[in-house]
């Protein structure tokens, strides 16, 4: 006989979910920018602050990228 009537546990977590959709969504939209037709738009012979800019593109493309994923997985909706 069991006196305490609690509901059991639901093992799925709707944020949880959310969370992986949006990081697949992060992870695609990193596809699309390391492919080869965009990267191919910012190979040029020009410099960016003295940095050739396929490599800024590449480093700030990267930083975006990690910083979606850290907004993706610590905010709290």
């Amino acid at each position: 006989m069991n006196l305490l009537k609690t509901k059991p546990r639901s093992t799925t977590n709707p944020k949880r979910g959310i969370r992986g959709q949006w990081l697949i969504c992060i992870f695609l939209l990193g596809v699309v920018l390391f492919n080869f037709p965009i990267l191919d738009l910012f190979n040029v012979g020009g410099t960016l602050l003295g940095i050739p800019v396929l490599f800024a593109y590449i480093f700030l493309a990267w930083a975006v990228l990690i910083a979606l994923m850290y907004l993706a997985i610590e905010r709290s909706p």
